[in-house]
């Protein structure tokens, strides 16, 4: 299957590469101190006027998706990693302050994460249903992690005196315009041939913010309460894949090329560091999101029908495998609508959490063994319990089902069986549960739907840049008749993802439809000081590009 994603990532993974490759001197060039002045002609503010532009060209692309189940278990990774840096010293105070510190999903296949400017971050779905372990993915995200920290593209600005911070930046947007036209490949093979010669004189710069990178990342991840070994068995994986050739599908390896002191050094870290505690692993809800992965990265009717099939085998597997095959192929068997066998594999990952539940309860009550001499002591493997957050996923997992068969007394029971769960999926999983319930005609769903309103009017109220939540609380508003009300939430989506035109029309609309009769008197004041905030903010974008429309590509 081709990757969805390969020429906006790639072009994506080339932010630092164009600032370190671009107008190379012929010397090598010594690496600055950290925090010494040499970064400073980057600004914390210019790098965050960069990645911003840079984030509103890539957002709206299809590709980038905003799964809420895996993007929290993404941030549940990510969120520890930051704290760690910032605990650690690694992140300044204008740093967190100014930085957006916000990773995002990208439906690709391939193996990949890569860091941007302005403390973005993007991760393949590949990358989740590729790692073995979270610790696995706590390297790739800690490793990239620490190029931000580290002003890994402040300092490979060093390298380019002579050319502006705007000449960088339109660059790089141009690249990530061109590479969405038919045409793509076209710019990407300009840049690899002109840039080889400068790139080979930067080589052993970048490996210095490699090893740099790597060190850091393992310290973070580790600090963040991950195995350090985590990073110790990717590379060697990676190695593997190396020496077998990777077919494309590892494009982090050629962007991080492995070396053996790199792969030493991250063993012996590992070695060092402290074991992890086998009940913190997660190992249960990392087997549910790689399969989460997989069926949303690939949709076709073989992918999926081959998932439905390894969950109906009964291979030797632990239950932590187990549970992970049969939520994928829940999952599959809805993307089917085969809901009958969906039903089946949820009631048979009950039955096995049930028996998982039993058996740790037997072993806590279990007197203790007798002494036996050495020759006779048999080791039985200790069971942990299932993360409680296994649990949740399936309950998400059902009202999906629900919705996707558009059956309102089931959306019904799947959304009460959430309780009182005010997550982000769980927020998520009720709007869409409420719009699905009134595309049915179920007469109760408009009390639904103003429920959802309520919270999702908070939930933005304090996470104005959620896309995901302004669509829905659009979606719920309309329904209801909030003509107003869903038109402004609209126009925030747009907003949220940087596209301030998009915004503005939207507003206009609203504005418009004031004049037509009884409106929402507040909406209405709240949508003309937000159009002008806007176009205030547009005006001077337009300025700061010396002319040029920002949203234009």
């Amino acid at each position: 299957m081709r990757p969805k994603f390969a020429t906006l990532a790639a072009a994506a993974c080339l932010a630092l590469n164009l600032f370190t490759m671009s107008a190379a001197p012929a010397a090598p060039l010594n690496l600055p101190a950290l925090g010494e002045a040499e970064g400073d002609e980057f600004s914390i503010d210019d790098e965050k006027k960069v990645g911003d532009q840079i984030m509103s060209q890539i957002l709206p692309d299809p590709a980038v998706i905003d799964d809420p189940v895996l993007y929290q278990y993404l941030m549940s990774i990510f969120g520890p990693l930051h704290q760690a840096a910032l605990k650690l010293g690694n992140i300044s105070p204008e740093q967190e302050e100014k930085l957006a510190w916000q990773p995002f999903l990208v439906d690709d296949t391939e193996f990949n994460a890569f860091a941007l400017p302005g403390g973005y971050m993007g991760v393949n779905l590949g990358l989740i249903a590729q790692a073995d372990t979270r610790d696995e993915m706590a390297s790739v995200l800690g490793h990239e992690l620490s190029h931000i920290t580290q002003r890994h593209i402040a300092r490979s600005m060093v390298a380019n005196k002579h050319q502006s911070i705007v000449s960088m930046a339109a660059m790089l947007i141009g690249l990530l315009a061109s590479v969405k036209s038919k045409n793509g490949d076209v710019p990407m093979a300009v840049i690899q041939g002109s840039q080889a010669a400068a790139a080979t004189a930067q080589l052993t710069f970048s490996r210095q913010m490699e090893t740099e990178a790597d060190t850091f990342g393992q310290e973070v991840m580790t600090e963040a309460g991950f195995s350090p070994s985590g990073m110790a068995d990717m590379f060697g994986k990676l190695e593997t894949v190396s020496r077998l050739n990777d077919s494309n599908q590892y494009p982090w390896l050629r962007s991080h090329p492995l070396t053996i002191e790199r792969i030493a050094a991250a063993r012996l870290r590992a070695r060092e560091g402290a074991p992890q505690d086998p009940a913190k692993s997660h190992i249960t809800e990392h087997s549910l999101m790689k399969a989460r992965a997989r069926a949303l990265m690939d949709t076709s009717d073989v992918a999926l029908r081959r998932m439905q099939g390894q969950a109906r085998l009964n291979a030797p597997l632990t239950d932590a495998e187990r549970l992970g095959i049969l939520y994928g192929g829940a999952l599959a068997s809805m993307e089917l609508r085969d809901f009958p066998s969906a039903q089946t594999m949820l009631a048979k990952a009950d039955e096995v959490m049930a028996q998982h539940a039993a058996l740790v309860a037997q072993q806590e009550n279990a007197p203790p063994l007798p002494p036996a001499p050495p020759a006779q002591v048999v080791v039985t493997p200790h069971v942990y319990p299932i993360e409680p957050e296994v649990a949740h996923d399936f309950a998400l997992l059902r009202v999906e089902g629900a919705v996707a068969k558009h059956s309102a007394p089931e959306i019904v029971a799947a959304v009460d069986a959430l309780g009182n769960d005010r997550s982000r999926p769980g927020t998520m999983a009720r709007a869409n549960g409420a719009i699905a319930r009134a595309a049915a005609r179920d007469p109760s769903a408009g009390a639904a739907l103003q429920q959802c309103v309520e919270s999702l009017q908070t939930w933005v109220a304090e996470r104005p840049r959620d896309v995901l939540a302004w669509t829905l609380l659009s979606q719920c508003a309309e329904p209801l008749g909030q003509k107003l009300r869903a038109i402004r939430a609209e126009a925030e989506a747009h907003a949220a993802q940087g596209d301030l035109m998009g915004a503005i029309d939207r507003l206009r609309a609203g504005q418009k439809l004031t004049r037509t009769g009884r409106v929402d008197f507040v909406e209405a004041s709240i949508i003309d000081a937000r159009l002008r905030e806007l176009e205030a903010i547009r005006r001077q974008l337009i300025k700061d590009n010396h002319g040029r429309d920002p949203n234009q590509p």
